[in-house]
């Protein structure tokens, strides 16, 4: 598959009429592990999840380049479109995403962290102009943080901000918008009302409605965040436990590396 062709396989998963799952990876073994699954139509990295497997905290305290080379190997490992979370674009949205580009990233998570509206309307800009000087289509999945750092605010309050904050985006060339945070289906369908059918992205907490519910609400995108993650860390730990307590590994090993 091209560039070409891959970004504009992923820009159609996001505006299709069914909802794009993607269960995020944080290195090569487990992008080709989700890679395998024939349902898998798109591989979406976690910013947190690359920061963590090298020691540091999420929030752009990873050196960029450390993000770049887990990412251009996970890009390289699999045949599919790959979508990477650039945090807040490491203080150059535009040169950020042409660098992802030459890696054979075609989509990109890009957040505004609450900066004030101008400036994080020209971030956006900024990444889709890079984006269409360097002719492959790309899938931006402009992030707002106006739940993540405002939902302290009255609802209202945050839910508007949210909205004009996507539909800005929206006009400035993105993709699809996305609201993570722990959002109740009536949220979920006010903010598809204000910004738009097949236009909101979500995390996919446990309290969050599931796939199906999401799909009929009119959701374009579904991703896991750092959860995917910490899921297998857990399973890691209670395993050496088990093990530390007399157990045994079990049968049926799946050789999935």
């Amino acid at each position: 598959m091209t560039p070409a062709d891959a970004g504009a396989e992923l820009r159609r998963l996001h505006l299709d009429d069914d909802l794009l799952q993607v269960v995020n990876v944080w290195d090569v073994v487990s992008a080709t592990t989700i890679a395998a699954l024939p349902e898998t139509t798109a591989i979406a990295t976690a910013s947190h999840s690359i920061a963590a497997a090298y020691g540091y905290p999420d929030g752009e305290h990873i050196p960029a380049d450390l993000m770049f080379d887990m990412v251009g190997r996970i890009a390289g490992a699999v045949e599919l479109p790959v979508t990477a979370d650039l945090e807040a674009g490491y203080g150059d949205p535009g040169a950020t995403i042409r660098r992802a580009i030459g890696l054979g990233v075609v989509g990109a998570n890009l957040e505004d962290r609450l900066r004030p509206l101008p400036e994080s309307v020209a971030a956006v800009e900024a990444a889709v102009a890079a984006a269409d000087a360097e002719g492959v289509p790309f899938a931006l999945n402009a992030r707002t943080d106006a739940w993540l750092r405002g939902h302290d605010r009255p609802r209202e309050v945050w839910m508007a901000d949210a909205i004009e904050r996507g539909r800005a985006y929206l006009d400035a060339g993105a993709t699809c918008v996305f609201v993570p945070g722990d959002l109740r289906d009536d949220e979920i369908a006010e903010l598809v009302a204000g910004i738009g059918w097949r236009r909101v992205s979500v995390i996919g907490l446990p309290s969050v409605p599931p796939p199906d519910r999401l799909a009929a609400l009119g959701v374009a995108r579904v991703s896991y965040g750092p959860y995917t993650q910490r899921i297998a860390l857990a399973s890691l730990q209670d395993l050496a436990a088990m093990l530390y307590g007399g157990g045994v590994l079990p049968p049926g090993i799946r050789r999935l590396n």
